[in-house]
Order: C-alpha cells, then sequence, then structure tokens
C-alpha cells in the first residue's frame, strides 16, 4: 500500500537513511530536510540557493550536500554553517547530479552532462570523484548521465547510466580510482539518437535515483516510466511498484531497513515543478532490508 508520508514540496531527489532519520532534497525550494520513519517532525536541516542534490557524510559526521547550479560540493561544519568542500565547475559539463560517499569520505559525484531542461542534445558526461581534502578527480569518462549511485559492502560502485539504459559497476581500488569498467545491468540498448526528443522512446528504462538491498538487487526509480523496479545482475526486474504518479528517487531505510522511500512527482522538468508543491515522498513495505551505501 502506498503511504505518502510528506507533501507540498517542490521535486524531491536524493534520499537517504541517516541516524535515524530520513534526509532528501527539495530542488526548488533549496532546501535540505529530515524526518522521523513515520514523516513526523520535520527539520529543514541546510538552505542551499544554487539547489540541493546528492547527499553524504564524512567519516566524521560531516554532511556533504552538492550543490547543482554552481557545481560546487558544499560541506556542512558542525556549528551549521555551510562552506565549499571542492568547486567541480571546471570538469562538468552540466548541473551537478546524485553522488555517493564511501567509508573513507570519497565522493563520487555524476553532473548531467548536457542542458537537461532545455532538451539540448543528449551528450556524455565523466564521472568526478572528490576526495576528503577537496581534490577533484575523473574517474570515469563517457557516462551517459551518470545519476543515482550504489557502493557495495565489498567496494563494487555501481552507477545509474540514465540515458544509456543500464548500471555501470566499477571496482574501488585502495586509492580510490575505479578498475574493471563493466554492465551490472542492461535494459535495452544504447540510444542511437543524440536528439533529446528522439532519445526518450529509445530508453527501456531510464534508471535514475538507487539503493542496494541485502541480497545484491538494486532498487532503482525508473524516471521516465513512474515506476520503481528492484532489478538482479544482468538487469532481470523480479519485483515492480507502480505508485501512479512520476518516481524519480529511492532509498531503504526505516528501523529494520525494509521501509522504501520514494520521490514522487508528476514529472521531472524545472518548469513545470518550480512553481508548484506537488512533489512527496512516498514509503512502501519490502522484504529485503537495506544494504551498502548510500
Amino acid at each position: 500500500m502506498t503511504q505518502a508520508l510528506l507533501d507540498g514540496f517542490s521535486y524531491l531527489e536524493c534520499p537517504r537513511w541517516h541516524e535515524g532519520r530520513i534526509w532528501f532534497a527539495d530542488f526548488y525550494t533549496h532546501r535540505v530536510f529530515s524526518a522521523t520513519e513515520d514523516g513526523s517532525d520535520l527539520r529543514v536541516e541546510a538552505e542551499v540557493p544554487q539547489q540541493p542534490s546528492g547527499l553524504g557524510w564524512l567519516p566524521d559526521g560531516r554532511l556533504l550536500i552538492v550543490s547543482m547550479r554552481d557545481a560546487r560540493l558544499l560541506r556542512r561544519e558542525p556549528d551549521g554553517t555551510l562552506v565549499t568542500h571542492a568547486d567541480l565547475s571546471a570538469q562538468v559539463t552540466g548541473h551537478l547530479n546524485d553522488m555517493v560517499v564511501d567509508a573513507q569520505g570519497r565522493a563520487y559525484v555524476g553532473n548531467f552532462g548536457f542542458d537537461l531542461m532545455n532538451q539540448a542534445p543528449v551528450a556524455p558526461a565523466a564521472l568526478l570523484r572528490v576526495d576528503p581534502d577537496g581534490t577533484v578527480t575523473t574517474v570515469a569518462e563517457d557516462m551517459w548521465f551518470p545519476n543515482g549511485s550504489v557502493i557495495t559492502d565489498d567496494g563494487v560502485l555501481m552507477v545509474d547510466e540514465t540515458f544509456a539504459n543500464r548500471v555501470t559497476a566499477f571496482d574501488i581500488a585502495p586509492d580510490g580510482s575505479l578498475r574493471n569498467r563493466r554492465t551490472w545491468a542492461k535494459f535495452g540498448d544504447m540510444p542511437t539518437e543524440r536528439d533529446f526528443g528522439k532519445a526518450l522512446p529509445q530508453i527501456v528504462v531510464a534508471p535514475d535515483g538507487c539503493c542496494l538491498d541485502a541480497e545484491g538487487a538494486m532498487w532503482i526509480a525508473d524516471g521516465i516510466g513512474g515506476r520503481l523496479l528492484r532489478v538482479r545482475e544482468g538487469g532481470e526486474i523480479v519485483d515492480e511498484i507502480n505508485p501512479g504518479t512520476g518516481v524519480f528517487a529511492c532509498m531503504l531505510g526505516g528501523v529494520d531497513g525494509r521501509t522504501l522511500f520514494a520521490c514522487a512527482a508528476p514529472d521531472f522538468f524545472e518548469h513545470t515543478r518550480k512553481d508548484t508543491r506537488e512533489a512527496a515522498l512516498l514509503a512502501f513495505r519490502v522484504d529485503v532490508p537495506r544494504a551498502g551505501r548510500p
């Protein structure tokens, strides 16, 4: 049964379960929120004027927040002050996007690669790593809209490529570099069209935000298909939730790790979401608990 925990937002993304609370970003009100599992005790955790996105935490507990429009990774200090952790503007070709932070505090950050909201031609992007000292390194290229990402307990990074019909996996080396690039899940062929309007119909599954469960499967929000998919390696879809609205990110959490939180809205376009308050945080109960990062 679908339960709307919270509503009245502009466009939600990047949910995270952390220290007994569900955290998420609201793009067009420029705020990061957290709430308890039942949706109560809603708090504003940060205000990010240039649009918040991916969330993660350093080993010492400080919050990292993607600031999309100015291509910066922000860090929240213990007194609540936001400072620039890293400037990625010289190495991106579109808005900064989602990220995942590993146990060493290294953030793997994607970007759009093109002007999505103005429906520019689809183009590839680089995946970047931000080290704890703020150093920015390109770790993978030719990624087609690198989006939601997870890290398994044994050190595999898996990245949703929204415009490539696939999830791509890498082994994380001790120094944080990526090795052994491979396709973890394939939903269809790589689109041949680069024109935005022609590329969309060639996407079978548009993997957006995602999370990992204890059986090694991923829950993936299909950003075009309006569904939450439980996917095994190779691309087999073994479960599907259709909430009746667009869904763009998901995260397992709750006390027992079996609540699947999902960010829902009618669509993802800025011009229709910015001045409306139709986005909601949904919750579903599932059988297999969370695992890995985030």
